[in-house]
């Protein structure tokens, strides 16, 4: 099946071109380019109209969870015809093993699964599975680390036909083989139940039931089945279950494995031993006989990640397979906001290593736990058929892929320009700026103000607040789910200014602020590189009165390129609506509004996220944080119902990926526990 493109919009402006540009590049068969897109032009659309057009399997590669979530839910609204998946971590909580010599302190793992995620996973990798070409998954860098390999994958899927002669016990086996659960009294997702002649499998990948009757040997009927009313909703001539886990193997891998942990287990032993360190030996001979007792009794461990290089028949030092190693020959991966992406796909591997390298030296793990691991990124760039890098801000390494070839999208439908810039002396900034946000908050415009540090942020804020100015501040010291909190506020207007260190956060989507004020903006630094101020310039291009005003005794070279460079658009932009008869239209977007396009909530849910009450069993109003004496004076007992309720909704918030709000209800179990340890009564 080939992509069909939903959509009550046509392409505009420069996008026509674009589209035109990208995909004559892929059909002619370039390897690599550049989609510089500015804020607000509508560079989604534009890549949902490449990939219809070229007709491959696509990945398309976001830096966080919920910029992914929102590229999901707009892909989806694009392509409803098609297998659009999601492929994102699943852990709701993730704490990895480690040891700090320092202190001589192991730390065990600890997780949470989000169970919706796993199953969207185990979806992506059954549609790739499947062979279609149609499938678009967007993934974050989740899809650099290891999982099971596609042909175990492949050999364990199982294939169905009506009619068919197949023993049921043998069908019974494959499901097990396919690491399928049985259970004939709560169907759950992963399990299987048997009745009689019927066989009714809750799939890993999906929230319905598949239904498999028999008449004696004879597969009689294959039917679907809402897994809540058991409602017939279809019936299939033949069908493919797929595993219920990304990690499939056999018996014969087993042992094989089991066999070669042993011999490096007698390899490493020796090491520890030569060099004299009997205790590290002693640490590591117990604790892999322990695992090896356990996989051979439960067919698992904990921790047995750390020996996938022997399921997967790998040799030392070989990269694990991952989400790439299941998409067809002919595929194309996208990168939004590559220039972000990209140095974070650098990063993973010597991350990953850092901290396992404790583990191995000190005997906690065999060296095996470092090729379970995620790519290197020259890995993963050899694993790119074709690849689009989109960015308004591409780094200099996407521009050498794609040798200089730069595919520009700068004109934005409503016809918005990009702000203008105005440079002036850093000497009185703050009463210059003082003047500008009484200006700006008499027109019920608001404010962005950039510093340095995280404490001129906050000292400024206490300034503006001491002279009458409603502000607030923001920076990584914020939780997630306050600094959310904040920017609604900003744009409720509550707050007429916000004060930051850093941001230019791709997707900050503001129409309401008309002013970015830069301070010390001739000070070179990461935070004052050309790509960070003209990020940072973005934030007012959403408004019809957009300006930034940068504040500096020099013009750096940083300053003047990103001067040059928004003079250049502006040029293009104006040329455009003159010649089109456009006048600038300001955005006006409901705060608590969801996307335009498709049916879910769930980007709403995690992009427009507020504090919801916290569930103290005692209250049924919202509270303060476990801090509070209300809930430092609760019994054993209410704290332990506070702690189931909380639970609740925070599966509930991860059922919905609300993966912000599930955070803070985690840290909120969190402290409830703490504080339930210090009772005894």
């Amino acid at each position: 099946m080939n992509f069909k493109l939903t959509s009550k919009y046509k392409p505009t402006g420069d996008q026509p071109e674009a589209i035109k540009e990208l995909t004559e590049g892929i059909e002619h068969g370039d390897k690599s380019q550049v989609l510089l897109g500015v804020t607000g032009s509508g560079k989604t659309f534009t890549m949902a109209n490449v990939i219809a057009n070229v007709n491959k399997p696509t990945l398309i590669l976001s830096h966080n969870k919920t910029l992914a979530a929102q590229l999901y839910e707009e892909m989806k609204g694009f392509f409803p015809q098609n297998a659009v998946e999601f492929y994102v971590s699943y852990y709701d909580y993730y704490q990895p093993e480690a040891y700090m010599p320092s202190t001589d302190t192991y730390i065990e793992k600890d997780l949470a699964i989000n169970d919706e995620i796993d199953k969207l996973r185990l979806s992506a990798v059954s549609s790739l599975l499947s062979g279609r070409k149609d499938v678009i998954v967007i993934s974050s860098v989740s899809c650099i680390y290891g999982m099971g390999g596609p042909v175990a994958m492949k050999d364990n899927v199982i294939r169905i036909k009506k009619g068919q002669i197949l023993d049921r016990n043998i069908f019974l086996r494959s499901l097990v083989n396919a690491l399928y659960v049985r259970n004939d009294i709560d169907l759950q997702r992963g399990n299987f139940r048997v009745k009689g002649d019927t066989v009714d499998v809750a799939m890993a990948y999906s929230d319905n039931i598949l239904r498999v009757t028999w008449w004696d040997d004879e597969i009689d009927a294959i039917e679907e089945v809402d897994s809540i009313s058991y409602h017939r909703l279809g019936s299939f001539e033949e069908f493919e279950i797929y595993p219920a886990n990304l990690f499939v193997t056999s018996k014969e891998q087993t042992e094989n494995a089991i066999r070669q942990i042993q011999d490096d287990l007698t390899i490493q032993i020796d090491f520890f031993n030569e060099i004299g360190d009997s205790v590290k030996a002693q640490r590591i001979k117990e604790r892999v006989e322990y695992d090896i007792e356990m996989i051979k009794e439960l067919g698992h461990c904990s921790g047995i990640e750390n020996y996938s290089r022997y399921f997967d028949g790998r040799e030392p030092g070989q990269r694990p397979y991952c989400l790439l190693d299941f998409f067809l020959e002919d595929n194309l991966i996208i990168i939004d906001e590559s220039h972000v992406s990209v140095p974070q796909i650098s990063a993973m591997y010597g991350g990953d290593r850092a901290r396992k390298k404790n583990l191995v030296e000190f005997g906690f793990r065999l060296p095996a736990a470092f090729d379970n691991r995620p790519l290197k990124f020259e890995e993963f760039h050899n694993l790119i058929k074709q690849i689009i890098y989109v960015s308004a801000t591409p780094a200099n390494f996407e521009l050498e892929e794609a040798e200089g070839v730069v595919v520009e999208q700068l004109i934005r439908p409503t016809g918005l320009l990009d702000p203008e810039i105005e440079v002036r002396p850093s000497e009185n900034q703050i009463d210059n700026l003082m003047e500008e946000i009484l200006v700006r908050s008499e027109k019920d415009e608001r404010i962005l103000v950039t510093t340095l540090t995280k404490r001129m942020a906050e000292e400024l804020t206490e300034y503006l607040l001491n002279h009458e100015v409603r502000a607030a501040y923001i920076h990584s010291n914020v939780a997630s789910l306050d600094r959310i909190k904040i920017i609604n506020d900003l744009r409720n207007g509550i707050y007429d200014v916000l004060v930051g260190v850093n941001l230019l956060r791709e997707g900050l989507d503001l129409p309401e602020v008309s002013l970015v004020a830069i301070l010390d903006a001739d000070k070179e630094g990461f935070l004052r590189s050309h790509r960070s101020l003209t990020q940072t310039a973005g934030r007012a291009a959403r408004n019809v009165n957009g300006k930034v005003i940068m504040y500096a005794d020099t013009i750096t070279d940083s300053m003047q390129k990103t001067i040059d460079e928004t003079l250049r658009r502006r040029e293009k932009q104006l040329k455009y609506n003159e010649l089109n008869h456009i006048t600038p239209t300001q955005i006006k977007r409901s705060i608590k509004e969801t996307l335009p396009i498709g049916d879910t909530n769930m980007v709403a849910n995690v992009l427009n996220v507020k504090k919801k009450p916290k569930i103290y069993s005692i209250l049924q109003e919202e509270t303060a944080l476990v801090a509070d004496p209300i809930v430092m004076k609760m019994t054993r007992k209410q704290l332990e119902k506070s702690i189931q309720n909380t639970t609740a909704m925070m599966k509930e918030a991860a059922k919905n990926l609300d993966f912000l709000q599930a955070a803070q209800y985690r840290d909120e179990i969190l402290r409830l526990q703490a504080e339930l340890e210090q009772k005894t009564v």
